[in-house]
């Protein structure tokens, strides 16, 4: 009863951001609603009184009902399904996420950029954008500001692949299933490989769109071991860090349980075949947790000090974009897909 009467205010103030932000993301799917709710949230930050009464529910949706919606994420991921439809691709995604995260960690210590940042620019660029991000940012305890930041990166380049790619894809000849597969591995978020895929069909009369949305899945998957992979490395760095300084190290506060549970939300729905009328309302009540939790991150955010720092973070992105579809490309050749 305690924290309903802490966080209401807070929620409440969320999710009436959070209403127009993921109507608006309807409307210009190529944007999305999470970008929509944190350009809100950045607003309303100038011109809103901070108010220690909204504080307590901001938190808690930036950090809980962001957990949660990684959680019901997991009920829109049939394993055989995906796997079963997507393993032609899986070459290319392990090369391009591969040389995403490849490409970050080496500007992370070439430019000195934040080692946050650089994880959630380069888990975003290589699976699935703001998914991707939502899920690994409490993993490693990345603030506010980095998540508006990687957000806005992924933003800016996704926008850019839904509107060249179709026309870049029939310049240099690529077949329907090519381009397909181009956009589920070289496209970051899912509303975007829509988008792209969605413009290439009307252009030459195919059906890209269900091929692309296929591979895009099967990429989502790489959410599990990248996360899992984080969440050890965090608690080796914590345990090392708790010795130096003499204390002792708790996993409980440490590990990420919520991807188990994401993990067996997917694996409940992989067992029991869950049908499309059960995991559709789920997944959408997910994309509205996002949107929430973006929108008390955004209001969380400064926008000035964002604008200030963010050079360094999108040169990364914008690398990790040039080098995910220069991978992409060049393993369609390889496999003779192209």
């Amino acid at each position: 009863m305690k924290s309903i009467q802490e966080n209401y205010k807070g929620l409440l103030f969320c999710l009436v951001i959070a209403i127009p932000a993921a109507w608006l993301g309807k409307k210009f799917e190529v944007i999305g609603g999470p970008v929509f709710a944190i350009l809100i949230g950045m607003c309303l930050a100038l011109i809103v009184k901070k108010n220690d009464s909204l504080q307590p529910g901001i938190k808690y949706t930036s950090k809980k009902i962001l957990q949660y919606a990684v959680i019901l994420l997991g009920f829109g991921m049939n394993l055989t399904d995906i796997l079963a439809k997507g393993r032609q691709s899986l070459p290319v995604i392990v090369a391009t996420i591969s040389t995403s995260l490849l490409i970050a960690f080496v500007l992370c210590k070439v430019l000195n950029i934040p080692s946050k940042t650089a994880t959630l620019v380069g888990v975003g660029s290589s699976i699935c954008g703001g998914s991707a991000i939502a899920a690994t940012a409490p993993v490693i305890d990345a603030d506010d500001e980095e998540i508006a930041q990687s957000i806005s990166v992924i933003f800016l380049f996704n926008v850019i692949a839904a509107l060249i790619f179709p026309t870049l894809g029939g310049i240099i000849g690529l077949s329907n299933e090519g381009f397909g597969l181009f956009a589920g591995t070289a496209v970051n978020d899912t509303s975007s490989v829509t988008a792209a895929a969605a413009a290439w069909d009307g252009i030459h009369g195919s059906s890209t769109l269900d091929s692309a949305t296929i591979v895009k899945l099967t990429r989502t998957l790489a959410i599990i071991p990248i996360t899992l992979v984080l969440s050890v490395w965090q608690m080796q760095k914590a345990r090392k860090e708790g010795k130096e300084a003499g204390g002792s190290f708790k996993i409980g506060k440490i590990f990420p349980f919520f991807i188990l549970f994401f993990v067996l939300a997917s694996v409940i729905t992989t067992v029991f075949s869950l049908p499309v009328s059960v995991t559709a309302p789920i997944k959408e009540l997910s994309k509205f947790f996002i949107v929430m939790a973006m929108a008390a991150i955004g209001f969380n955010t400064n926008i000035v000090k964002l604008v200030k720092t963010g050079g360094k973070p999108i040169f990364m992105g914008f690398c990790c974009w040039v080098g995910i579809t220069a991978v992409s490309l060049l393993m369609q050749r390889v496999l003779g897909i192209w």
